[in-house]
């Protein structure tokens, strides 16, 4: 086991674990840590408590002391710094022409790197802008691009409900809400209604999804039977998880009931099995069935007499019939005349090239007094 704290660097952030060593580390306290982007101040939102060594993710960094009041001094000097930094910043961006918006900009505790948060629709080439940033404020200069929902969170405001906004309130990790979520709570699938300022779905989404499935499981479907104590047997129309109860429709009346939902019997619809006799029938119809097919099957008696015959001269070796010409050359007609049979076909001769010469056998005299002939 592992003795950690947690520590958050801002206000519904990411919280992060470290060791606290030696020192003695309560909530609510303000801490000097290390991390990845450099020496950092924040606050203890968890106390310690033991964890495993398996679910800490080493290696684990211990808090390297308390926060002293020249501190405190050093982060409202970062933020009154970060505030100019974000005017200039976005004086650049207007020069550049870039597709882009600053959203935020951040001071590290060390003052070893500048931060810049902005928005966009697609990749953004910085390299230029970096350069002016760096001439000018003569630090590290970092440009991160984030989503619609963090800028949410960064901004802050006023949600459709009337409260804060939950990400810039309390979350700390943003989880993921589906369209699911509202059909399952039977809200209006209007995107204007169930989608926050940030244009995503709605974070409460989430908060009611889990009861609301954990109480339709022990609740009967839509379009189910159901016997009810006093109205007898209905059909459900419509589930209200978050009272209990149904509404049901009855063979009688036209109009839909209320009832609990935990005084209902639901029917199991289940094959109803059929009786002997129908069995009995069924299964001589199968045999008949059956027997057709094979009187289907057997061949007839003039079938086997044919078949018979054929196979008859196969018992000895018939001398092969001589081949008679389909088409004979010459016929005799009835008046005794002599009738001609289909002419042969003429075959073409085979025309000479042009180019081709005749071969020279030394007798070329003779070749030229015949051409005279």
């Amino acid at each position: 086991m592992v003795n950690v704290v947690g520590v958050r660097f801002k206000k519904a952030g990411k919280i992060y674990y470290f060791g606290p060593g030696q020192l003695e580390v309560a909530a609510g306290q303000y801490v000097i840590v290390e991390t990845a982007r450099g020496v950092e101040f924040g606050e203890v939102v968890v106390g310690p408590k033991s964890v495993a060594e398996k679910d800490v993710v080493q290696p684990l960094k211990e808090v390297q002391r308390l926060a002293e009041l020249k501190d405190y001094e050093t982060v409202k000097e970062n933020q009154e710094l970060a505030a100019r930094a974000f005017a200039t910043g976005t004086e650049k961006v207007v020069q550049h022409r870039l597709p882009m918006k600053l959203v935020d900009v951040e001071y590290t505790f060390d003052h070893g790197k500048l931060i810049f948060y902005f928005t966009a629709d697609g990749r953004v080439d910085f390299r230029d802008l970096v350069k002016d940033l760096a001439a000018v404020f003569k630090t590290r200069i970092e440009l991160r691009q984030i989503g619609v929902r963090d800028e949410a969170k960064m901004i802050g405001g006023i949600g459709p409900c009337g409260r804060s906004l939950c990400c810039a309130t309390f979350l700390g990790e943003f989880d993921p809400v589906s369209i699911r979520m509202a059909k399952e709570q039977n809200l209006s699938l209007n995107p204007g209604k169930i989608s926050g300022i940030c244009g995503r779905l709605m974070c409460c989404l989430r908060y009611e999804s889990e009861m609301y499935r954990e109480q339709r499981k022990q609740m009967p479907d839509r379009g189910s039977r159901v016997v009810t104590p006093e109205h007898g047997e209905a059909q459900v129309k419509d589930v209200e998880p978050l009272t209990g109860t149904l509404r049901v429709k009855v063979e009688d009346s036209p109009q839909l009931v209320t009832v609990d939902a935990g005084d209902v019997e639901e029917i199991q619809q289940k094959r109803k099995p059929r009786p002997k006799q129908q069995r009995s029938q069924g299964r001589d119809k199968a045999s008949s069935g059956q027997s057709e097919n094979d009187q289907q099957r057997q061949p007839r008696s003039d079938q086997k007499d044919k078949s018979q015959e054929k196979e008859q001269p196969r018992a000895g070796k018939a001398k092969p019939k001589p081949k008679q010409d389909k088409k004979p050359l010459a016929t005799v007609d009835a008046a005794g005349g002599e009738q001609q049979g289909p002419k042969p076909k003429r075959r073409r001769p085979k025309r000479r090239r042009a180019n081709k010469r005749p071969k020279d056998d030394g007798a070329g005299s003779q070749g030229q007094d015949n051409s005279e002939r």
